[in-house]
């Protein structure tokens, strides 16, 4: 069960940086160089930076869930 968890670890912690990467910042960031930055503002953002913020919110979630579990199984484990 913990290489299970410690695998979806690295792999959200990897895709966070990632998705991290991808967001537009003051200068513009990587979304730019994939045609991010061709987007038209209706209402301060588009449908492709609002997908990608709900992407990014929800692998902090899924990696941070990873860590509380990691984190509880080698406290049960060490405590046996």
């Amino acid at each position: 069960m913990t290489i299970a968890v410690s695998t979806v670890l690295v792999l959200t912690s990897l895709a966070l940086v990632l998705l991290i990467l991808l967001h537009r910042g003051k200068g513009g960031g990587l979304s730019s160089m994939f045609g991010g930055g061709v987007s038209s503002n209706l209402s301060g953002s588009s449908v492709a930076e609002k997908n990608l913020d709900r992407i990014t919110i929800a692998t902090g979630v899924i990696w941070f869930a990873c860590i509380v579990t990691l984190g509880l199984l080698l406290k049960t484990t060490a405590g046996s």
